[in-house]
């Protein structure tokens, strides 16, 4: 990956980040709200593999965390998880599969409301579930929403590798 590649999601993760904590955390639809940043990360890190991923979630829940004080690391946390998880999923079942973004999307949705209940819970911190579990479905309904036009123009802004170059593994059969 080039350094301008890196730039540019960095570029997209911190936009993505700040939609997020400005305007989206204020729509609820049935006890769901949207994660742009989710979507977003998602799609970087199906293109370009679990380091980026990784390093784009943590940096991503760190702008999220001290954009809302939320408690430093949580976020970042999850979100490093997540973005790690997502591109090994990319890089060894291939990006060019029509479903992986969508699948990707409704898996990582439904275990970060989950994560997160349960790293609150470790903590020993006050987290009700019964919101955060009834919230799961709608949540997954509004992240796929956004997922076709997120990830065609996260596509379009991080050229996907050519084949010559790239590092998936191809399974045989």
């Amino acid at each position: 990956m080039s350094v301008l590649d890196g730039v540019k999601a960095a570029v997209i993760l911190f936009v993505a980040a700040i939609v997020q904590v400005s305007i989206l955390t204020q729509i609820h639809v049935l006890d769901g709200v949207p994660d742009l940043l989710l979507v977003t990360l998602v799609a970087v890190a199906l293109l370009r593999g679990a380091v980026v991923g990784a390093v784009g979630g943590f940096f991503a829940g760190l702008i999220v965390d001290t954009a809302t004080f939320g408690q430093l690391g949580l976020t970042s946390l999850m979100l490093t998880v997540a973005g790690y998880w997502i591109g090994r999923y990319g890089e060894t079942t291939g990006r060019d599969r029509a479903h992986a973004p969508y699948l990707s999307v409704a898996v990582v949705t439904a275990l970060y409301a989950v994560g997160l209940l349960l790293v609150h819970f470790v903590l020993g911190e006050r987290a009700p579930a019964l919101p955060v579990l009834s919230g799961i479905v709608p949540a997954v309904v509004l992240n796929l929403l956004l997922t076709a036009p997120v990830y065609a123009l996260v596509r379009r802004l991080l050229r996907p590798p050519s084949r010559e170059l790239s590092t998936e593994v191809r399974l045989l059969g």
